[in-house]
This record gives C-alpha cells, structure tokens and sequence, in this order.
C-alpha cells in the first residue's frame, strides 16, 4: 500500500489493537507525506531531534491552513502544551509550582500512602468476584481519585468530570468518513463547562487557600504573577485529564501486556524491586501516547533527506520511535528488565511531561497491587475492546477471570 495512506490507516478502528505493522512501515519510509499534505516521522533519532528544535511549533494557529479538529475552544486561550516560548515555559512553570520541586518538593512523595490506601480498597473489591474489567473496577478510580484529591474536587462531582473528560477526549478521534463537526463540537462545549467548572472551584479559594492545587493554582504569586482565570481553567482542564486519562491507559496496558508474558508477571512477582524498570519497559512497549497530531515547523525542516515545508501539519509518532530496531535492541519483545531505556512515553524536550512522577507512582503501585491480589488472573477477550482514539490508545474494557471462580 501507498505510504500517502498510512495516517489514515494508524487511525482506522480496524488497526487499534495492532498498529505496530503499520509503525513498522512507517519507520522504512523514515518521512512519509500524506495524501492530505501530512507528514508523518516515526524513526527515533528524527523524533528525538524534532523534539528538541526550536523550529518546531507546538501552536497550530502557526499552520498555514488552519485544522478544525486542534483549534482552541473559541473564548479560551489554549493551553501551555498547546503554545511557544516564552509563553509556554511562563505558563508551564505557574502550573508545576504547586506540583512539584522546586518550590513544592514533597507533593507527589507525600501521595504514596494515598495512592497505596486508594489501590488497596480497588483491589479488596476485586478478591471475589468472578470476572473483573479493570478499567472500571481499578484503573479508572484509581488515577481519577488521586488527580481529584490533588486538585480539590469533590468526590460527588468526579462522575460529571469523567463524562466531560470523555468528550474531550473523543475530539481526538480520527475517524475515516465521519463528519468531524458533531464531535468536534460536543468536545469544545464539555472543555468549556469543564473550565467554568474547575474555574468556579478555584474562584471560591482566592483569598481563602486550601491545600489543593486549585487552590495554589488561584492564591499563589510567584515570581512570573498569577494566572488569569481563563489560563487557570485551561491549566485545571489539562491537569485534570492529563492527570488521570494517560494513566487508566498505562495500568490497563500494563496489565494486559503482564498477562499476555505470564513469564514477566511471575518474575514481578518474586522480584518486585523490578517494578520501576517495567513501568519504563511498558510506557517503550505500549505508551498510552502514541503520537504528537500538532506540530507545525516555523521553517522549511530537512529531516531524513526530506524537506518539511513550513506551516505543514507534522506528526510525531512516539510509539513508532519506541520499537525503532536502531535504537532498541528487539524492540517487539517486552524486557521487564530492559536497560538503557530512554523511551518517548512521556515526550521528550521542552514539553516532556511534568506529571511524569506522579504517573510512574501510580503505575508503580497499581501493578505491584494487582499482581499481589489476583487469583491466577487470565485474559478472557484477547484483543480487548479498545477506545476510539488512536491518539490516548487503550482498552475501553479489559475483562479479566480468576483462578477456581
């Protein structure tokens, strides 16, 4: 088939349980434009290097024709990930205050006992029951009860953030055929109510803190200022989503992966220590980021013998890059213990992820929970279900038995 088709085919449904044949294609043509003008790279010494160019823009009001599916919500700036320097390193340093070192070093080490008491309830639940779909029962609670607890939203609220995270993140489906428009804007209506939201939240607190990040987020003046209240709605959307969708992805992944090398779980199992370099090994293995959809060049880019013009949209596929032959040695094989493991499961460069930390915590625990109170678990769909978007790829549903139920 035509490498001008390959986009089209990543994203297809069809291909959502397997695209690794169609990264591997990808990576023999290095740069492959796309028949709608795209250019797709998936080699990791190009990503790497793209990554860390100033030349490439992560704001798509720098195309030179604009893309429905990535604009802004109308009345709303976009947010950090979403912008340049200097904006971006403002924005982004107002946002890490509150989460982390330097000015708030203890924040994710003060939520291990947290997230170790939330996993341990999850995983009480799951001891007698017959057939468990760890999406729901563990790996969505988890990560959205600890983001919620983070950023001070009620615990009677999470349902209607989970339904308007939903939406949001269904604005990142790509579907062949389909009129983009309904999605598109049911998307940018759930981000704005989730702003208003997550910004009335912070509202309440200014000029009375609590100890949320939401609260930190409005009362807190650093040396770049405050936050506006719509770049604080913006912030508190993406922490929120990001904080919790990327990591239901992981753990179910994770997990999946453990129970299709039952070798890998056993040797967890005996030899837990192993836990820190597996989570590496997963986020190589199955990132739940696959690619980077809005990268522009400001200038016409040579990468791989290519010319990518200026203004072009440029897609990074960071799951192609991870199980690149030149980088790693037998990328398709899943090495708990692997070595030298420098993957783009949380980006690279100036836009690395910041919740990294928490992530790795989280996963670190669900998985060491999960291995040491399941019965003799087993796949009982095998490809699982997955979600729409090719984007955060994962399995909508992961149904798992037990050993003697």
């Amino acid at each position: 088939m035509s490498s001008e088709t390959l986009f089209r085919r990543i994203t297809d449904y069809a291909h959502r349980a397997d695209p690794y044949p169609l990264y591997a294609e990808l990576r023999e043509h290095g740069v492959a434009r796309q028949e709608d003008g795209k250019y797709l790279v998936g080699t990791y010494n190009e990503i790497t290097a793209l990554l860390h160019d100033p030349r490439i823009s992560s704001d798509v009001r720098n195309r030179t024709e604009p893309d429905p599916d990535l604009q802004p919500v109308e009345g709303l700036p976009p947010a950090f990930i979403g912008r340049d320097d200097p904006e971006h390193d403002r924005l982004r340093r107002l946002a890490m205050r509150p989460f982390g070192p330097p000015h708030s070093p203890g924040r994710i080490d003060t939520l291990l006992d947290d997230i170790a008491r939330i996993a341990g309830q999850l995983a009480d639940g799951l001891r007698d029951k017959e057939r468990i779909d760890l999406v729901e029962d563990f790996a969505f609670p988890l990560p959205v009860t600890v983001i919620c607890d983070l950023l001070g939203v009620p615990a009677e609220d999470i349902p209607q953030v989970h339904t308007w995270a939903d939406t949001v993140v269904s604005g990142l489906d790509f579907a062949p055929g389909e009129d983009p428009g309904p999605r598109r804007r049911a998307a940018h209506e759930a981000r704005m109510a989730m702003g208003l939201y997550l910004g009335g939240l912070a509202e309440k607190r200014r000029g009375r803190p609590t100890d949320d990040m939401l609260s930190a987020l409005a009362n807190d003046e650093g040396p770049d200022g405050r936050l506006t209240q719509e770049e604080l709605m913006v912030t508190a959307v993406l922490l929120l989503i990001a904080g919790h969708e990327t990591t239901v992805n992981l753990i179910t992944n994770g997990m999946l992966t453990l129970l299709r090398n039952p070798e890998a779980l056993e040797r967890l199992r005996k030899e837990p220590e192993l836990m820190p370099r597996a989570v590496e090994e997963l986020l190589r293995y199955e990132p739940p980021v696959q690619f980077l959809p809005q990268r522009t060049p400001l200038a016409d880019v040579e990468v791989g013998g290519v010319t990518i013009p200026k203004g072009v949209p440029l897609v990074l596929v960071l799951a192609a890059g991870n199980r690149d032959p030149l980088r790693f040695a037998d990328p398709d094989r899943f090495d708990p213990a692997r070595r030298d493991n420098v993957h783009f499961g949380f980006g690279s460069g100036v836009h690395s992820c910041f919740g990294a930390p928490l992530a790795r915590l989280e996963t670190q625990i669900a998985l060491t929970t999960l291995i040491n109170c399941l019965d003799g678990p087993r796949l009982l769909e095998d490809p699982p279900v997955y979600r729409n978007s090719p984007v955060l790829r994962g399995p909508r549903r992961l149904p798992i038995g037990q050993a003697g139920r």
